[in-house]
Order: C-alpha cells, then sequence, then structure tokens
C-alpha cells in the first residue's frame, strides 16, 4: 500500500451449513450468514485482502434485519477514505469510522485490509503462527444435545488428544452434566486434563452458587457465564463468592466502559471474541485493563468462518497467548472454506502446505 490510498470493498455471503444440531442454552444453531469482506486496489484487483463479518443471533450488537444493507453502505462509504500506511493508524482510523454498535463490521474490515496490506496472503498479524512455526493450543468444545451425544464428543476429544475440554452445560439435567464431568474426572485428574465449563448465563441468580459449589467438587479450570449478563450486583457477589473461577463472555458485549465493568465485578476471567466486541483494538483495550487488575483472559471464536478464525488465531500469536484458548471452530460446518487451519493433538497448526479455497 502507498502512503496514503484508497481501497475498493465488496462482500460476499455464505450460510454456513452445521454438520449437527449444534445445542447452546440459548436454543439449537443449524446454520450461520457470514459475510466475507474483500479489499482491493482497482489498479491490482488480482491482490485481495479479506476479512470476515459474522454477528451472532441474538448476541452480537449488529445483528439486526437490515445487517447487509448496512454493510453495504458502510463499504460504500469507506471506499471514499484514503487510507494510511501504518497498521496502528489504519485500526485507528476504523475505529472512527465505523459505529461501536457495529462490532463485527469493524473486525472484518479490519481483517480484510491488514491482509490486503501484507499483500492478501491470509497474513494478518502475529510473529510465528502464520509462519507455521508455532502452534497455538486450544480446549476441545462439547456441544449440549442428549447425554450419549455429549459423552460420544467427551470420547472424540480425549481420543484426538486434547487436554483441555470445555463442556457447554444449562440445557439438560444439571444431574446428568455432573454425571458427564465426573467421567472425565474418574479417568483423568486435573493435572492431566484441564476442565472449563460454559452456562451461556442459564443459571438464576437464586441457584447460581449452590450449583457453583457442585461443580467444583469436579476440580474445574473456571465457569464462563453462570448467569446473565447485565446483573452486575449479582455477578460481583457471585465472583466473591465462588468456589471456583469466574470467566465474563456475554458480560462484555456492547461495554464502552471496560474499566468501570471489571472494577464493578472483579471477575477471576475475561473471554475474548472479537467479532463481538469491536475487532483487534477493542480486544487489546479489555486485555490492557484486565492484566492492571490481575485478570486471566483467554480468547474464542465466534463460529466464524475458517477467515475469521484466521485472523483470530493469529490476534492470539500476536499477543502471546498460553493458555488453549477457544479456537477449534473450523471442523463444524460442512460448507467452511478450505484452509491452512488444521488442528492436531489439541492444538491449531498452520499448515504452509495447505491451499487457500477462493471466497466465493
Amino acid at each position: 500500500m502507498s502512503e496514503s490510498s484508497k481501497i475498493s470493498f465488496e462482500y460476499l455471503k455464505r450460510t454456513l451449513v452445521f454438520k449437527f444440531d449444534a445445542g447452546t442454552s440459548r436454543g439449537v444453531l443449524k446454520t450461520k450468514n457470514v459475510f466475507w469482506i474483500k479489499a482491493f486496489h482497482v489498479n491490482t484487483p488480482q491482490v485481495v485482502g479479506w476479512g470476515e463479518a459474522a454477528p451472532l443471533v441474538n448476541l452480537s450488537l449488529d445483528d439486526r434485519p437490515d445487517f447487509e444493507e448496512v454493510l453495504q453502505s458502510t463499504l460504500k462509504q469507506i471506499s471514499q477514505v484514503s487510507w494510511k500506511k501504518d497498521d496502528l493508524s489504519i485500526l485507528d482510523q476504523l475505529a472512527n469510522l465505523i459505529p461501536f454498535d457495529l462490532p463485527s463490521i469493524r473486525f472484518g474490515l479490519e481483517t480484510a485490509i491488514l491482509d490486503l496490506k501484507n499483500g492478501g496472503k491470509k497474513k494478518i498479524l502475529g510473529k510465528d503462527f502464520h509462519k507455521g512455526k508455532k502452534a497455538i493450543p486450544i480446549n476441545g468444545l462439547i456441544w449440549m444435545g442428549k447425554k450419549d451425544f455429549m459423552l460420544d464428543q467427551i470420547k472424540e476429544k480425549l481420543e484426538q488428544g486434547f487436554d483441555c475440554i470445555k463442556m457447554k452445560i444449562g440445557a439438560i439435567d444439571f444431574q446428568q452434566e455432573l454425571d458427564l464431568l465426573s467421567y472425565i474426572r474418574e479417568r483423568f485428574s486435573k493435572n492431566q486434563i484441564t476442565l472449563r465449563v460454559d452456562a451461556n448465563g442459564a443459571f438464576s441468580a437464586t441457584d447460581a452458587l449452590s450449583k457453583l459449589k457442585e461443580l467444583a467438587n469436579y476440580d474445574l479450570h473456571s465457569i464462563e457465564q453462570p448467569i446473565s449478563a447485565g446483573n452486575w450486583d449479582t455477578m460481583k457477589q457471585l465472583c466473591e463468592a465462588t468456589p471456583l473461577p469466574i470467566a465474563l463472555d456475554e458480560e462484555l458485549i456492547g461495554v464502552k466502559n471496560k474499566a468501570g465493568l471489571l472494577d464493578a465485578i472483579q471477575p477471576q476471567h475475561i473471554i475474548l471474541k472479537p467479532t463481538l466486541l469491536g475487532g483487534i483494538l477493542e480486544t487489546k483495550e479489555w486485555i490492557s485493563h484486565a492484566e492492571d487488575r490481575n485478570i486471566g483472559w483467554w480468547m474464542t471464536s465466534a463460529l466464524e468462518s475458517n477467515i475469521g478464525l484466521n485472523a483470530i488465531s493469529q490476534l492470539a500469536d500476536e499477543l502471546d497467548a498460553s493458555i488453549p484458548q477457544g479456537l477449534g471452530t473450523g471442523k463444524l460446518y460442512q460448507n467452511n472454506l478450505d484452509s491452512p487451519l488444521e488442528i492436531k493433538e489439541g492444538q491449531i497448526h498452520y499448515s504452509s502446505q495447505i491451499p487457500w479455497e477462493q471466497p466465493s
């Protein structure tokens, strides 16, 4: 890119189809719409940067019925912008141009522009991950469903070499969920397998603490979002009394006063989803505030295709993420883009031997 230049933008829509009914406490997912943002210079259209805007239904700030129209008008608007050469200046420009309530669009544009700037080779940022020299540890995700379905997933993840398992809870009978955790703990100690659970806000304020006490019997690393977002006083009380660490997830969505939330609730961890939080700069700001307060963090994909997953993986590399991240969603779909992203022995790798499929 020249010192200051204009970029043209287009987008492609794809409806991703899950390989199974993906159950959460908020309902069952069968499909997921994603919008791939294409960035290019008119005089060199063969060099293309790709990003992804992928709002989550009933969760993202920009989950709205007119999303596609808003995306079209946003891309038309910023096609008139002259972009600076420096990465940080580009991200600052986008933060000023794209409203806070369009987080997935901002993240998709960040990714597309940085990819274009780096030659259209799916290199967004980071250090050694894109070079294939570094793998990132991830958790194996266990989706909700009938007990036998969840048990089959657990067995599969253990056979695949995962040493960190994350189980979604809150949709089936609580005792059956405890039985599944017991199945793992009877076979593996906490030193062998790290266990996380994600309630997606499923517990009530009245029963949350008692359930946390029962869950603590299984030597869990953490529980994500035990009660629904927005109940800061109750969540603060839980974080003070909890026998196991609490990680905030949905609680962060739409929050501008990051320090205020962290000071009010004082959680043990936070979960960072760039698509939902507004992209790279917003994610880095959350991390800065968390680290200032000795609050742990890790990143999680939000059901993006491999384009978005690649960007988040490279951001995790950039930020020297060390504990297992939530980046194992690339194999969820029947029609995801083929990519160099591979999962082996509980880690995500970037293989230079595997080409990217062209978005279409």
